[in-house]
């Protein structure tokens, strides 16, 4: 038996998700089951959580937060209890400016002073409502009304995701925004939502940008959605895109949705011009077509455009505030439909009966349910209906939402971005220098926020077809990840488990520093150099087993 062999024989281990299939890596390696190693010597490069955060809007956010309990401390001060009151929009703005002189210097001031000054100046805006309304949500002192997204909060996070999903494409018309709790709230919301309003139904048929984020993968099998899957492959020989044989898949009117991810995950490349422009000529063709973009990654790209500008009728965009901000604990999203779309189209073409179902169901909040536009369904989805009263993000979540879209809003040379560009791009190079291979550089298309090291492609190129099928033969599924975190401490996620082809481990650029990169990089490079010796002893070759750059 190979070392490490008989770790992966444990029961039932094949059939778990990536993510749960790290847990057990995590164990293998000697950490805990919380993912925080026991073992500071464990390098867990296996979730995407980054290790950078952005500080500016952070300080801002706490600086408001003292001018919002100062202005709330304004009312019931009779009271030495430590009761106060809601803020007044009378004077607020004057009021601001007497406490950004007073804080001058402050880490965070110059920020929020900026803040408001741009809302007013560039976006035309009113200063005192846009204070109000984020002291008020700092404060958390009243529901999220409107419950779908805060007003001038919407118009706000607008601007930026116009500016990072849009960018210079033409864009017609306006589009609604409802704030989620982070990208997985979205995916959960969209999924239900579609299915009650009878959008989707068991045995329909959907097709997958693959490879793939995994509950993508997970959440069609389910029976509570039962749903026939038909993958549209982006794969390494064709550098992460789609094909247009693959694309064309889209054009079968059985295929009723298409979800991706772009730029994708795992290999972290965006969809290139070409596949965009074929995409857009396929949804003229079916315009019954829908389309969920999940684009979390875009904001690491060079010049990223959505599918949502191209094609945005029949687009739902996905958004996460979590990974380019570093704030995967604050559950930041944003689900956002063009005000003329496809969802919407479809709900007026459903049947007398199917109309009359959902008449009962949203009759409760609203006088003509058959009007509710689907982005509305949505939010009140997320509440069961019943409670859609106290539907919406909780609104300090929104300010921060606001005070990270204004921070990318005004800085104008994209230096924050540029910055993790750089970042995550060294942590690449440097993986791939200690495994001893050149690091690709110039496809305008690579994001690098992860890299796949595909086992099957690298091998061949470096060794040969014949090293690789004898490779194959010899290791069992995920044996190359427990290995590596047996005897290396070192945690990668299986390609497979996202729907990659080849035998493979997504290594997450963003969550360690470059030199536990190098660390991975050689602890990769010591295994293959042991089964190329191994196969030279079974075969008689003389395969060279230091990797070579090419």
């Amino acid at each position: 038996m190979a070392k490490g062999e008989g770790s992966i024989e444990k029961s039932g281990l094949e059939a778990l998700s990536p993510f749960e299939l790290k847990d057990e890596l995590i164990k293998a390696a000697g950490g805990g089951v919380t993912g925080r190693p026991a073992n500071l010597s464990m390098l867990n490069a296996g979730r995407g959580n980054p290790n950078f955060l952005a500080t500016i809007p952070r300080h801002g956010f706490w600086q408001l937060g003292l001018f919002a309990m100062r202005e709330s401390e304004r009312s019931f001060t009779y009271m030495p209890e430590g009761v106060g009151g809601f803020p007044q929009r009378t004077g607020i703005v004057e009021r601001f400016d007497l406490f950004v002189r007073e804080n001058k210097g402050q880490s965070g001031i110059e920020f929020l002073a900026g803040a408001v000054s741009y809302v007013r100046d560039q976006l035309g805006l009113s200063a005192g409502d846009f204070l109000y309304e984020m002291t008020e949500g700092i404060l958390a002192c009243n529901y999220p009304v409107p419950d779908r997204i805060l007003r001038i909060s919407e118009l706000i996070i607008g601007q930026y995701l116009r500016r990072e999903m849009i960018g210079k494409h033409p864009f017609v018309g306006e589009f609604d925004i409802f704030a989620v709790e982070g990208g997985t709230a979205a995916m959960t919301y969209i999924f239900n939502t579609m299915r009650e309003n009878f959008l989707i139904k068991a045995g329909d048929t959907i097709a997958l940008g693959m490879p793939i984020f995994t509950p993508y993968i997970e959440i069609p099998e389910l029976n509570d959605y039962d749903l026939n899957v038909v993958n549209v492959d982006a794969t390494v020989e064709n550098v992460w895109q789609y094909s247009k044989h693959d694309l064309d898949k889209l054009r079968d009117p059985r295929v009723k949705a298409f979800f991706l991810v772009n730029p994708s995950n795992p290999p972290s490349v965006k969809i290139d011009e070409a596949s965009l422009d074929y995409m857009a000529e396929i949804v003229k063709e079916r315009p019954d077509l829908i389309i969920l973009t999940d684009d979390v990654y875009g904001t690491f790209a060079d010049n990223f455009v959505s599918l949502f500008a191209l094609a945005p009728k029949n687009t739902i965009l996905v958004y996460s505030y979590s990974k380019y901000f570093g704030a995967t604990g604050w559950r930041l999203g944003t689900i956002a439909t063009h005000r003329d779309n496809v969802l919407d189209r479809a709900l007026a073409q459903l049947t007398k009966e199917q109309k009359k179902i959902l008449r009962k169901r949203y009759k409760s909040i609203t006088t003509d349910p058959d009007r509710l536009k689907f982005i509305d369904r949505l939010v009140a989805d997320s509440r069961t209906v019943a409670l859609n009263h106290t539907a919406g993000l909780s609104t300090p979540q929104q300010v921060q939402m606001v005070l990270f879209s204004l921070f990318s809003l005004m800085d104008t040379p994209d230096a924050y971005k540029n910055a993790l560009k750089r970042l995550i791009r060294s942590r690449k190079r440097a993986l791939f220098e200690e495994m001893g291979i050149a690091c690709a550089e110039g496809d305008p298309n690579q994001v690098d926020y992860y890299t796949i090291l595909d086992m099957e492609y690298l091998g061949e190129k470096l060794y040969g077809r014949d090293f690789v099928d004898w490779l194959l033969k010899q290791v069992k599924p995920n044996e190359l990840l427990f290995r590596l975190a047996s005897e290396a401490r070192v945690v990668l996620l299986p390609g497979r488990g996202f729907g990659t082809r080849h035998p493979s481990g997504r290594v997450s650029l963003a969550n360690l520093n470059e030199s536990d990169y190098r660390k991975i990089g050689r602890a990769v490079r010591k295994l293959v150099e042991e089964w190329v010796e191994r196969y030279n002893d079974a075969t008689g070759n003389k395969l060279d087993p230091g990797m070579v750059k090419k």
